[in-house]
């Protein structure tokens, strides 16, 4: 007997698709993740090659393409991130969401903040990311950022990411605030601190910080220009988000 699946949808997918939000009906649960997406393929065909590189996620977790979507699971379509250089929706006026050390928020970024957060007396080295809007890139000229976060999803990646940290680098302390909404030329769209006893763990886990954001957080960006708009993915390389290095 055929059921609905609610589906949620993201930056330049849900554009292609037409909402945010589906009802999509299939034949019957338990279905793989996998066969979800050939049927969406089959639905809207003039999104095939957007849904081919999507990933499903399930309950806020990336999931393989044979894992199973049972009847409650909360089910979301994740195209390719933009993380680092990338609301639910038009930008809230003010909303912030915070897990640990981890933010999301429309309101502009505090880097003394996110210092505060890793602050420890035995820590001899403290380094902060910052990522901030240019306005040329090659001869394009970016009037705006505008960012789009699933934000619950979102908050428990960039939690992972200091859990990974804090496990390769014993000791050292991660908080990561992102910006949602629209980003002007000059401001920030993301701090990372990190502090740690020693400054080569301090230089290694920031990189891996910022590097993992881009890979695996569900945060995206559209680039507006003068003469028009675009979302943001991946530059280079096929994307896989459950890649952890």
């Amino acid at each position: 007997m055929s059921t609905t699946i609610p589906l949620l949808l993201f930056a330049g997918l849900a554009d292609r698709i037409g909402t945010s939000s589906l009802a999509f009906n299939v034949p019957g649960l338990p279905l793989t993740a996998g066969e979800l997406k050939s049927l969406l393929s089959e639905a809207y065909p003039h999104a095939k090659s957007q849904i081919a590189t999507a990933f499903v996620a399930v309950n806020q977790e990336y999931a393989l393409s044979d894992q199973l979507i049972q009847i409650g699971d909360e089910v979301a379509l994740i195209p390719p991130v933009s993380g680092g250089d990338g609301t639910e929706g038009d930008a809230p006026d003010s909303k912030s969401s915070t897990d640990g050390n981890c933010l999301i928020t429309s309101d502009k970024l505090s880097v003394e903040e996110a210092v505060a957060k890793v602050h420890d007396a035995n820590h001899g080295a403290t380094l902060s990311f910052i990522g901030t809007t240019r306005e040329m890139t090659g001869e394009m000229r970016t009037v705006t950022l505008e960012y789009e976060a699933y934000i619950p999803m979102a908050l428990k990646e960039m939690q992972q990411i200091c859990a990974d940290i804090l496990s390769q680098w014993p000791g050292t302390q991660c908080a990561i605030s992102h910006r949602i909404g629209t980003v002007g030329i000059g401001e920030t769209s993301v701090v990372i601190a990190v502090s740690s006893p020693h400054r080569a763990s301090c230089y290694d886990a920031s990189r891996y910080a910022i590097e993992q954001l881009k890979r695996s957080v569900p945060i995206w960006k559209k680039e507006i220009w003068d003469d028009g708009s675009e979302w943001k993915g991946p530059q280079t390389g096929p994307w896989d988000p459950m890649i952890r290095q």
